[in-house]
């Protein structure tokens, strides 16, 4: 199949992009390459692609692999002029939108991004979806969606009507928009509900690398709400391994409702923030030094995935 995987300079779309490629598959990935974090971790990522530095730096420079089959072009998703030309000159099987603006925290210091990235940006990809047949659109929403919820595990069947941030509002909103679209232009859409990802190549923006960066130079560690946290660990190989199941079977339309579908994608075992803190410490031999901090504004006390 030939597969546009957008966010591909990020850590899943990177890791997706390198498992499809292996698979046989054609990709194009896409990428904006913001600096929301270091963008010498996007530029490397997109070396291990068979991407120079030097072409990828190139703003909207279509810049072929070293990889068979691997195109990468630099792109924002609200760029309305240029993706439909993209979606013309590639005949999409399948669109894996993983492109967002990522990070609960920090919607609440800059919501602009989030509005243009990951509202305005996914209608583009909707619009295009529907405009050259896509025969299956699949794209990331969030385990923040659940908002908190207090009945564990977290399923799909679960009222998600009162997101707590900005970044979980514009995921709900995407699950609508494509509810919308499946409905009025028959496109088959998964919504990927992704719980706290973890692994080789990751966002230095999560606590796993600010803990362990932390830890190792004898810095004192923000531990929020006091401890009394749970995260829904999930690995980025099982996470891959959920989208390319999905992605290979497009929910099917059932007498008058859409093909759409929602699917969360986690460990569904969840781990204490304690325990958490305790691996690490374990695993550098260092006993961290712990600021106890209430709850921040966005942030939930548990995740937990009822797959």
């Amino acid at each position: 199949m030939k597969i546009l995987v957008t966010g591909a300079a990020g850590f899943i779309g990177f890791h997706l992009s390198k498992s499809l490629l292996e698979k046989g598959h054609q990709v194009v990935g896409i990428d904006n390459i913001n600096d929301y974090y270091d963008v010498h971790l996007k530029y490397d990522r997109l070396r291990a692609l068979g991407i120079p530095k030097d072409t990828a730096s190139i703003f909207l420079q279509n810049s072929y692999s070293t990889l068979a089959d691997f195109e990468f072009v630099r792109m924002h998703l609200e760029d309305r002029e240029n993706l439909p030309k993209l979606f013309e000159k590639h005949a999409f099987d399948v669109v894996c939108n993983l492109a967002a603006q990522a990070g609960v925290r920090y919607s609440i210091e800059n919501p602009e991004a989030y509005v243009d990235s990951n509202l305005v940006g996914f209608l583009n990809i909707l619009e295009c979806c529907r405009h050259h047949k896509i025969k299956h659109l699949l794209y990331a929403s969030s385990s923040s969606v659940y908002g908190e919820n207090k009945k564990v595990p977290f399923s799909t069947e679960d009222s998600v009507d009162h997101p707590i941030s900005l970044y979980a509002a514009t995921k709900k909103s995407n699950e609508l928009m494509a509810h919308t679209y499946s409905h009025l232009y028959d496109i088959p859409t998964t919504g990927l509900r992704f719980f706290t990802v973890y692994g080789p190549w990751g966002r230095p923006d999560m606590a796993l690398y600010l803990f362990a960066d932390a830890i190792s130079k004898g810095k004192p560690i923000q531990v929020f709400n006091h401890g009394k946290m749970s995260r829904d660990f999930t690995y980025i190989d099982d996470i891959v391994n959920g989208i390319e199941i999905l992605l290979a079977n497009p929910p099917e339309k059932k007498e008058t409702k859409a093909a759409y579908r929602l699917s969360n994608i986690g460990n569904g075992n969840p781990q204490s923030l304690g325990d958490f803190i305790e691996a690490i410490e374990a695993s550098l031999g260092v006993k961290a030094k712990k600021e106890y901090l209430p709850m921040q504004a966005g942030d939930v006390p548990q995740t937990w995935a009822d797959v």
